[in-house]
This record gives structure tokens, sequence and C-alpha cells, in this order.
């Protein structure tokens, strides 16, 4: 039998319907289940900050009993940190860097395809804890042992979701570090990565560090509960505060996981509109690798009114401190790459620009709240909510939104409609101020975190913001609209997207290259041949 039968007897069938998605090992096909999800998720977290905001509209009970509002804070941040922000990103990494290192895929398929699949499974055990007895976990996404081990039939489930969450998380990022360090194209050396693809590497450490932490925080308060230990219960022996240090231990690089990315996107947006490479490519990659290194040195700034040592708090007052160093490089490269470049502001450019002036308000608040005497005002009342959401929303979630757009002409070969993605660009940057700038002036006054009732003094500002989050909220159906409008057709997205870009963001990697071999081609002359 020749080559030829067999060749066309076993010639690959694609997939089709409801298979090719189940079994995918098409990195672009799971990059786009993972950004699917998200976006799911995202409306599924923002129908309960809806509540929350709905509840908090006016001082008084309205709508849910506080038991229930408790449910709703602590299963908002769980659904939007692993629900959103962290399968967000790694559907942009499955899709950006294979073609970004010049792999034909991931190095490993399958384990993509399972990364992805856990994830539903994880989030049905999540939500389902909401219709059980006793309730959903009410201590906070920090799942603290007095208040989450009162939980009823629910702890279980939630700690089996956390560890299938965990398990994800940690098979994307050993796919990452595979892909990278193994199926980089001849003369891609590491020193010539995009940024995005820098970011995921430094970013896929901290997952493979970290999660086993919270895995193994939530096991000890899972045997406290069911098996008789006494790891944080007090009255055994044990010390609640330990499992802060062991949360928080995973819970600061937590932070840095979720934003690492989002510099990596806006390190790639900003170039391509401004028209110059990055500035100061070297000092980005190592100001990245110098906040990964420092973030597990800082966890107890989450805990300064424990009781600690005069002289841990100092510690961790100065570590804290020393992250905003790398951090201020990276946001001066980011100024010094726009300056005077030739500038266009369509909506990717739109979001990073406001990502990089946002993202810094929630970094100088957190500077602020570094600063252990002061935290001592600010800790539990909504200036830490306030950080965090600056940090988070206007930072991690406009990055994504930015890449989004940025790349989704690349994805489907259509142009998005720029009209109306600068509507949302402007929808969601005016109310998302109105959503969280108002929560700063609440914290400084005094109001605390996760009460559903408060003191008729904080009455007007929570209006505002409430008002502020449902019109952030409606506008984001926007986005929804955008994309699906964009995936089913629209003007021909061209081999220069970008007007004026010139397929910068392709061909001109930051440093760019001499050449892309190994050993350079030879070169001969033209005129030799005439």
């Amino acid at each position: 039998m020749s080559y030829a039968t067999t060749h066309d007897d076993h010639h690959d069938h694609k997939p089709t319907g409801i298979t090719r998605w189940l079994f995918s090992t098409n990195h672009k096909d799971i990059g786009t289940m993972y950004l699917i999800f998200a976006l799911i998720m995202f409306f599924v977290g923002g129908a309960m900050a809806m509540v929350i905001r709905a509840e908090l509209f006016q001082p008084g009970l309205q709508f849910v009993d506080p038991l229930f509002f408790n449910s709703m804070t602590t299963m908002h941040a769980l659904v939007m940190i692993f629900g959103v922000v962290m399968p967000a990103g790694v559907g942009l990494a499955n899709w950006q860097i294979p073609m970004m290192v010049g792999a034909p895929d991931m190095a490993l398929p399958r384990m993509n395809n399972m990364s992805f699949w856990i994830l539903p499974f994880a989030f049905t055990l999540l939500l389902s804890t909401l219709f059980m007895k006793g309730g959903a976990p009410a201590g906070g996404w920090t799942m603290y042992p007095p208040l989450t081990l009162q939980t009823g039939d629910a702890l279980p489930f939630l700690i089996f979701a956390v560890h299938l969450l965990g398990i994800s998380s940690i098979m994307g990022a050993i796919n990452i570090i595979a892909t990278v360090f193994n199926m980089r194209a001849p003369g891609m050396t590491f020193m010539r990565l995009p940024l995005f693809v820098w970011t995921w590497i430094i970013t896929a450490f901290l997952l493979i560090a970290t999660m086993p932490v919270l895995a193994g925080a939530v096991t000890m308060m899972l045997t406290d509960k069911f098996f008789g230990t006494s790891f944080f219960g007090a009255a055994g022996g044990g010390d609640p505060v330990m499992f802060q240090h062991v949360f928080w231990f995973f819970g600061h690089p937590e932070v840095y996981i979720l934003i690492l990315p989002a510099f990596g996107i806006v390190s790639q947006i900003l170039p391509t509109f401004a028209r110059k490479p990055l500035f100061g490519y070297e000092s980005m990659v190592y100001a990245a690798a110098a906040i990964a290194f420092l973030s597990f040195f800082v966890w107890a700034h989450h805990m300064f009114t424990v009781g600690m040592p005069l002289a841990g708090e100092l510690f961790f007052m100065y570590a804290t401190m020393s992250i905003a160093v790398p951090t201020g490089v990276k946001i001066f490269n980011w100024m010094a790459t726009m300056w005077k470049g030739s500038m266009t502001f369509e909506t990717p450019m739109l979001f990073a620009v406001a990502f990089v002036m946002l993202f810094s308000i929630g970094g100088f608040t957190g500077l602020m709240m570094g600063i252990t005497p002061a935290d001592f005002q600010y800790h539990d009342t909504y200036f830490i909510v306030a950080h965090f959401h600056y940090v988070l929303v206007t930072g991690a979630v406009f990055a994504l939104m930015a890449g989004v757009y940025f790349w989704i002409p690349k994805w489907t070969g259509h142009m998005y409609d720029e009209t109306l993605g600068k509507c949302h660009f402007w929808l969601s940057v005016i109310f998302v101020n109105v959503l969280f700038f108002p929560q700063h002036f609440l914290g400084l006054a005094g109001m605390p975190r996760r009460i559903p009732d408060y003191n008729v003094q904080f009455a007007d500002w929570n209006m505002v913001s409430s008002v502020g989050g449902f019109v952030y909220g409606f506008s984001q159906l926007l986005f929804v609209y955008i994309v699906i409008k964009c995936i089913r057709g629209g003007a021909k997205a061209t081999d220069q997207v970008w007007e004026g870009a010139h397929g910068l963001e392709w061909t001109l990697p930051s440093p760019p290259p001499f050449h892309t071999f190994t050993i350079p081609p030879q070169v001969t002359d033209a005129t030799a041949h005439s």
C-alpha cells in the first residue's frame, strides 16, 4: 500500500459541532473557551455585585438578609478572581503565546483541554453552595476560619471547588512554562520575547509556587471542621491568625498573578499605537520579575491590625514600599513609550491609557495602606474596597478588554465596530469612577466593609456609588454585542489592521531584533549579478 493511499484513508477529519469544543487540543479553540467562560462568569459575578449595590443604595435593610449579603460579597470575589480575571488571562495566553514565540501549539495540548474543562465543574460546585442548607459561605473570599467554619453544609463544596481551581491553574501554568521554554522559534531568545509572554512566564511561576499554599490552608480548615484537628481553633490550642498568615502568603502573590498579565497586554498595545518600540524593554522584564519576587515578602501588610510585633510591622511596611519601585519603573516606561509618539486613540489604546492612569490611583492608595499606622485607620473600611477595585477593575479588567479589542481582528478576521467600541470605553471609564471613587471618601469617613446596613451619614456617597455600579454593569452588555457582531462579520481585517501602525505589533518586538536567526543568512550584493 503506497503512502499516498494510507494518507488519504487517514486524512485529518476536522471535528465539528460539540466534539470540536469538548475534545479540542487546539490552543485557539481552548483560548476561545476560556474567554467565553470568563465573559459568562463576569456577568454572574456582576449580578452579585448588583445585589450588593442595590442593598447599599440607601441605609436600612431593603432586599436581602445580612447573611445572604455577606454570601454575596464572598461569592462575588471568588467568581471575579478565579472565574473572570484568571481564566480571561489564560485565554489570552492560550491564543497569543504560541503565535508570539513561533510555536505550532501549546506544549501539552491535552492537558490544556483538561485544565479548561475543570473550570465549569469547579464553578458548578461553588455556585451550588448558594442553594445549600445554611447558605453559601459568608466569611469573605479570604475564608477566615472563625466565620467560614460556621458555614453549614457548603464548606466542603467550597473547599473542593478551591482545590479544583488550583489544579486547573497549576496545569495551565506548567503548560505555559513548557511551551515558552521548549518551543520557541530559532533566534527567539528570552530577551526578544514579547512583554506579554514574559509577564505570563513570571505569572506561571507565581501560580505554581502559591496555589499549593492555598490548598494547604483550606485543607487544614477542612480537617478542623470534620476531623477534630485544631489548627485554627483557639479552644483547642490553635491560632486563627495562623490561617491569615498562610492565606496571605498565597493571597498577596495572587494579586500579582491577576495584574502581571495586564501589564503584559498594555506593554504590547502602547508601542503599537505610539508607533515606536517599548521604552526600556529590559528594565520592564526585570521590573516584572522584581515585583513577583518581592510579592513573597509582603503578605502581612494585610494583617497590620492583628497585633504583630513592631519589628514585624516595620519589616512588612518597608517591604511593601519597595514594590512601588519596580511598579514605578513600569509606569515611567509606559509614559516614556507614549512620549513624542505618533499616537492614535483606537479603542484598545483608550483602554490601555485609562489603565495606566487609573491603575496608578490604585497603586497610590496601596502605598497609603502600606504605611502601618495609617493602615490602622483604613483597615476593613471602604477605602480598602476602593483600592483593590481600582487595581482589579480599572487595572486587570480594563487591560483584558484592551487585549480583546486589540487582538480580535487577528482572531476573527473582522474589525469590531470602532464607534461602538469607543462608546463602550467612555461609558465604562466614566461610570467605573462614579462607582469606585466615592468609596475612598466613605472609607476615610469610617464606613466598614461587608455590612448590609450603615449610618445615615454615608447615604449620599453610597447612592452615587450604586448608580455608577448599575450604569457600569449594564454598559458591559454593549461589549458582548460588539464581540458577537465582530465574530459574525464586519469589515475585513487587513494585514495592517491598525491604520498607520503597519503591522507594527507583529514586526517590531521590543527591542527589535537584528535578525531572527541564530546564524544570520548570507546577504549578497544585488549589483553582483548585473
